[in-house]
């Protein structure tokens, strides 16, 4: 029982004195013989900390006053929801700062993870750090002890439940303006609490917007999302079921689009596709990586979770040909309908298990001259024996996870007899503390 005890949480804020950052941007200190992992304190500061979360030698909490002199890099927040609501945890840091303290853990778990660095560090990519979400899941909550007032927003920080926001820093402006709007028309509806989230896909020139009905929406309903998406230049989606069940309310699209003007190219995807959530980002990272992959006319390329073809018709431009592999067949299909829609003629989708690639697999159809990898979270570890068995000069490593790529950098480098010659992070996701990486591995 003395554990127990031990572990109930403090009922006032507690001081602690903070020594580092972690990886994913919390204050790290000491209290009461436990690592304490703080939202919202910086290196050097002492805070007076919330706890919210206690474990036999860990506990997280939020700051809640800093009662020493402040960090330098700390800045005043520039959304008023910083905080409360869990969409982002770094606004309290300098810009310039949270893309370095990214670099620094990219750096960090590429030596302690893998065993390795860089034989030298890319520039940072970096773009606007406001309204740059493109995409993103809204929850939707009916509240009725709250004056049946609904709810459009993310989660609270260390809660379930939505956060009570009218506004978003980061979303983009085009949506962010009319949430306290959203949150009405779900109200209006014959089941506001049935709706459980709106998901946000936006493209260069429209944006769509998909509501999870739980339950059949009434003829009422279906014209109330068809005028808000006619009054706001929307494209108004539901979605019953699963993803195959969304369809378009009031109109017959079911193709968004944004563009790479550097390339010429135009790509459409449904609402439902992944596509990279930062635009401006997104444009910059494609040419770089292709600059890494070293192209030249005749070689041929395999991209593997190519998605709907974000580097893989940028790489046909200045490629002999193009092998794009995606697990998922809807956007193989796309990236097949976004070949021709851009004439693109020497770059083949494949739909493929992506842990079974095999150098002697009937579509390779021969050497691979370079490999670009772009895999989820997870990483991409079990396809990296085959990658190797293609043996090709060089790959590029596009990652939305830093551990993983650390770790697959080690069996590289390691096992795989690959150099690591240049790596660097791109800030994809400002204020918060998700990090884009992107390295190149050449063979010995």
């Amino acid at each position: 029982m003395g554990g127990r005890r031990g572990r109930r949480l403090p009922a006032e804020p507690v001081e602690i004195a903070i020594e580092r950052l972690s990886h994913e941007g919390r204050g790290i200190g000491y209290h009461d013989g436990r690592t304490a992992f703080v939202q919202g304190a910086l290196p050097g500061e002492t805070v007076l900390a919330d706890i919210k979360r206690r474990r036999r030698r860990q506990e997280e909490g939020a700051a809640v006053a800093v009662t020493a002199a402040a960090a330098a890099e700390r800045v005043e927040a520039p959304c008023p929801h910083f905080g409360i609501c869990g969409g982002c945890s770094l606004q309290h840091l300098d810009t310039a700062a949270q893309v370095a303290h990214k670099q620094s853990a990219l750096a960090e778990l590429l030596a302690h993870t893998g065993n390795v660095s860089p034989d030298a560090w890319l520039a940072p990519v970096t773009g606007p750090t406001a309204g740059y979400r493109r995409r993103a899941r809204l929850g939707v909550k009916y509240v009725p002890r709250k004056g049946d007032r609904v709810l459009v927003g993310f989660r609270e920080r260390f809660s379930p439940f939505v956060a009570d926001i009218d506004s978003c820093h980061v979303l983009d402006a085009r949506v962010a303006a009319v949430l306290p709007a959203l949150a009405t028309l779900v109200r209006g509806l014959s089941i506001p609490d049935r709706i459980a989230q709106i998901e946000v896909a936006a493209g260069d020139h429209e944006v769509g917007l998909v509501f999870r009905n739980l339950r059949p929406l009434s003829a009422d309903d279906r014209n109330a999302l068809i005028a808000f998406g006619d009054a706001h230049s929307f494209l108004m989606f539901e979605q019953p079921g699963n993803e195959s069940t969304v369809a378009p309310l009031g109109h017959e699209r079911m193709r968004l689009h944004y563009e790479l003007p550097d390339f010429g190219l135009e790509f459409a995807f449904a609402p439902t596709d992944f596509t990279q959530v930062n635009a401006a980002i997104n444009r910059q990272m494609v040419p770089l990586a292709l600059d890494l992959l070293g192209l030249e006319p005749g070689q041929r390329v395999l991209d593997l979770f190519c998605g709907l073809g974000n580097f893989t018709l940028p790489i046909a431009q200045r490629a002999g040909d193009v092998i794009g592999l995606e697990a998922a067949e809807p956007l193989v299909e796309r990236g097949r309908e976004n070949a021709q829609r851009n004439g693109i003629a020497n770059a083949r989708f494949e739909a493929a298990d992506l842990t079974r690639v095999a150098p002697d697999a009937e579509w390779l159809g021969g050497q691979v001259d370079r490999v670009l990898l772009d895999p989820p979270r997870s990483g991409a570890e079990d396809v990296l024996p085959a990658i190797a068995g293609l043996a090709p000069e060089r790959i590029v490593y596009v990652s939305c996870g830093p551990a993983t790529l650390a770790r697959d950098a080690g069996a590289l480098v390691h096992t795989h007899g690959y150099r690591l010659e240049r790596a660097g992070v791109m800030d994809m996701f400002p204020h918060t503390g998700h990090a884009e990486a992107i390295a190149l591995f050449t063979r010995h």
